[in-house]
């Protein structure tokens, strides 16, 4: 178990170091040769889909009456990805930033397009994915990076395809809101399970035997909490910078949308400190647990060594070998020492249950 959180808070290692600024290097752990190109190209009356391993297949898209959507899954294969920024002429920044999956979120505003980095969260598998993911936002375009498969667009992609909403109405702008809307969505549903996990550590903790992993879920659980706090927190701030923003690729009629998503990035994080300190105190609860446990135990021993202290001391006196001990002699001293032994006995607990120690 030790192990298993231990590999799980690893993070990728920097191969960027003592590089020039601007250097593409791929920093990440899911390392793959190909590169998936999903191309989405659309306006109010028209859709189009494509799906390809070569960026080339992405230059023939530039109508200025629709709006392109570039979907590259696969950060890894640096070179079709330079090849893609050399023609949108990206900066050369923006390229190392793509694909240095450690890259804090942020955003950055360039002449002709906005660039913003976000972690995207959601479960597979039983297993929280925490996956890099960046945006550029052009005047009629949005290109989108991703680590690897599987995202959490899918109801983005059906909302264009079957033209539900007002998203194919509206620019590139609200085509970058309805995605990071779809993250922050996400979020709340890693948080509910992360709620779900206080609550029955809660529930063991109450029991009268928790199981002996349960520090190493306590333990698991604030882990898990500091990777989606370490995700959500720093996106609130951009969110808040590009509902800010005075920029004309930002259109008017979708700030009021951003103004929403704003709203909703300031719920997810405050409810991911309440469930920060609720974790931090389950480490707590269970020490007390342990602790009240432990006293009983000390209570029940104490009560019996009081109850033994005297008849030790009545036996002790009378196992002393002197010759002359008048009661020894007695005929019925054995019987009324029982008695004396078994009337101090019923009276110290009679004197216990009074003061509620037992």
């Amino acid at each position: 178990m030790v192990k298993k959180l231990t590999q799980s808070l690893r993070r990728p290692k920097m191969k960027s170091v003592n590089q020039p600024p601007g250097t593409v290097t791929y920093v990440g752990r899911k390392e793959s040769g190909e590169t998936k190109l999903e191309v989405i190209d659309y306006n109010k009356n028209n859709f189009e889909k494509l799906t390809s391993s070569t960026t080339e297949d992405a230059f023939k898209f530039e109508a200025e009456d629709r709006i392109t959507w570039f979907n590259i899954d696969g950060l890894s294969n640096t070179a079709e990805i330079e090849k893609l920024g050399k023609y949108y002429d990206l900066h050369p920044l923006i390229i190392e930033d793509i694909v240095n999956t450690t890259q804090r979120p942020k955003i950055d505003e360039y002449e002709d397009y906005l660039f913003i980095v976000a972690k995207m969260l959601y479960h597979q598998d039983g297993k929280l994915v925490n996956e890099h993911i960046s945006f550029v936002l052009g005047n009629n375009y949005v290109l989108t990076f991703q680590e690897a498969g599987g995202d959490v667009f899918d109801g983005v992609r059906g909302r264009l395809e079957k033209s539900y909403g007002r998203i194919r109405s509206n620019g590139s702008d609200y085509l970058v809101f309805a995605l990071l809307d779809a993250i922050v969505d996400h979020y709340f549903l890693v948080v509910d399970e992360l709620s779900e996990k206080v609550e029955a550590l809660e529930e063991q903790l109450f029991e009268s035997q928790p199981s002996d992993d349960i520090t190493y879920e306590i333990q698991d659980l604030k882990r898990s909490i500091l990777r989606v706090r370490r995700a959500v927190f720093p996106l609130k701030e951009v969110i808040f910078r590009f509902q800010k923003m005075e920029n004309e690729l930002i259109k008017s009629r979708t700030r009021n949308y951003i103004n929403d998503l704003h709203d909703h990035i300031l719920q997810v994080s405050e409810n991911i400190d309440l469930y920060r300190e609720m974790a931090w105190g389950l480490m707590d609860m269970y020490m007390t647990t342990i602790s009240n446990k432990m006293n009983e135990v000390m209570k029940v021993l104490t009560i019996m060594a009081s109850i033994f202290i005297p008849l030790t001391f009545i036996a002790g006196i009378y196992g002393m070998n002197f010759q002359y001990m008048p009661e020894l002699q007695w005929e019925y001293s054995y019987f009324v020492l029982w008695g004396i032994m078994i009337a101090i006995f019923l009276l110290m607990i009679f004197y216990f249950k009074r003061k509620k120690w037992l």
